[in-house]
């Protein structure tokens, strides 16, 4: 059998170009834009081919590592490490992290695939026969990158000039473009022989080292001492943060690919998207015959080439074109998708005004490894919220300071503890916890749990909370 491959997926970006649905606090690789999978999932079913491939490696940060074992533990796909970031040091520390990490379990032979958990792709055999032949070119100790077959002069994307052919039937890097001007990208669409940046590697975790060893060597030093005094965390592995945080700020493509005599790129074909903009999500889409995308509760009326993506509201369109339309559960951008490689400098200016920062930052639903929790209403000294808690979970045992809660069970069965008292509340049944008390809620079923939760009190902030004992190993 030929060497597999260990996926190295990198999923602790927070970027906001797909707002309001992507927060810092959720991002897109997190998200259901269409069907029933989010893009980190898509991403992990792709490498579950166990032919192919080994348990994948994920790097991610704090705030996501839950969501990458939940959402992981939903598809029933096992992982052979989820590495944690202390601090966001672009991709070539991670790289170089997750190279060690892979080097120190399955030998510095390993063969190493890096992809992003939030690009589309389409999995065909065009896709796969790429992927062998960047094994094989990794194998012959070449630094392999994915080169995508350009459809449009898009500006958004880097590109690559793709050099002299090799033996495995990859070719040679005669350099890297970074995003061009409009005119430049479409010189370089006429000339032929240009990629698109697909920023998907593939390398012995050795090779990877050895480079960055010699064109980044603080990146290096870095990453493999912070590999070595790893400690464990449940089911996670927290990288060094005095380590790691002395790397070098800097991208894969700076650090060693742009330096390397040893880049090759594999030409490829398959439908791919790293979905940046608003626009991209509408090109990827099922257009119906006016050319429009729509999701979720929408009426369109004499409007063509638009996308319209509803999350609560009720949407109606009317006479528009080639708009995007996305509502959250608070807020909606509306704006041009030949315009929506635009909506960062939009969030930047919400960012700096104190009125509408949350917006940017944290996201109505927010996730926690036992569910998570929809703000539905916030009022002068109350709140309620939706509690969705998955099968078999629980909270921590936990009491509050300055306020009391009430539940209501509107979905499944509850488990719920208040002081020494356990009792089950079923269905349109209600609970009530007093300030003070010691409480805890489960769901000992096998559908999710769901409850209506009011809060009343002075504070309702969510760091009002002492947590006596947790299964997640919160403090």
């Amino acid at each position: 059998m030929k060497t597999k491959i260990i996926p190295v997926i990198m999923a602790g970006g927070k970027g906001t170009r797909l707002w309001p649905l992507s927060r810092a606090s959720a991002p897109k690789q997190f998200i259901q834009f269409v069907g029933d999978r989010t893009l980190f999932q898509a991403t992990l079913s792709r490498v579950s081919d166990p032919a192919l491939y080994e348990a994948p490696v994920v790097i991610t940060n704090e705030d996501f590592r839950f969501l990458v074992a939940e959402q992981a533990r939903e598809l029933g796909i096992r992982l052979s490490g989820i590495l944690l970031e202390p601090v966001a040091r672009n991709t070539a520390p991670a790289v170089a992290a997750a190279a060690a990490f892979a080097a120190s379990r399955f030998g510095e032979d390993a063969i190493l695939q890096v992809l992003a958990s939030d690009h589309e792709i389409v999995a065909d055999e065009g896709y796969f026969g790429a992927i062998r032949i960047a094994r094989e070119t990794a194998l012959a100790g070449k630094l392999v990158t994915f080169g995508i077959t350009p459809t449009e002069p898009a500006t958004g994307y880097g590109y690559i000039e793709i050099g002299e052919a090799l033996e495995t039937g990859a070719c040679k890097v005669r350099r890297f473009v970074e995003k061009p001007a409009l005119a430049e990208a479409e010189h370089m669409l006429a000339a032929g022989g240009f990629a698109w940046n697909s920023g998907i590697f593939m390398f012995t975790a050795g090779q990877v080292l050895k480079e960055m060893a010699a064109f980044a060597p603080e990146v290096d030093r870095a990453a493999r001492a912070a590999v070595a005094k790893t400690s464990g965390d449940l089911d996670f592995t927290r990288l060094d943060a005095e380590a790691f945080s002395a790397s070098p700020d800097i991208s894969v493509d700076y650090a060693i690919m742009e330096k390397t005599a040893n880049a090759a790129v594999v030409p490829s074909s398959f439908t791919w998207s790293d979905l940046g903009s608003w626009d991209a999500v509408w090109k990827l889409g099922t257009r119906d015959a006016a050319g429009n995308v729509a999701t979720g509760k929408a009426t369109l009326v004499n409007t063509k080439n638009s996308l319209v993506m509803s999350r609560t509201s009720h949407l109606a369109v009317q006479g528009l074109d080639g708009v995007a339309v996305i509502a959250s559960e608070d807020a909606v951008y509306v704006g041009r998708l030949d315009e929506s490689q635009n909506v960062g400098a939009l969030v930047k200016q919400l960012a700096a005004a104190r009125a509408t920062a949350a917006l940017t930052e944290t996201h109505p639903t927010s996730y926690r490894p036992w569910g998570g929790y929809t703000s539905v209403l916030n009022g002068d000294r109350f709140q309620v919220k939706r509690l969705f808690v998955s099968p078999g979970k629980k909270l921590s045992l936990q009491k509050h300071h300055h306020r009391s809660e009430h539940w209501i069970c509107v979905k499944g069965t509850a488990e719920v503890t208040i002081g020494d008292e356990v009792r089950i509340v079923r269905e349109n049944e209600s609970v009530y916890i007093p300030q003070g008390e010691v409480h805890r809620l489960a769901n000992p079923g096998k559908i999710t749990l769901e409850m209506i939760e009011v809060q009343t009190g002075s504070y309702l902030g969510e760091d009002d909370i002492i947590r006596i004992t947790d299964e997640f190993g919160r403090g």
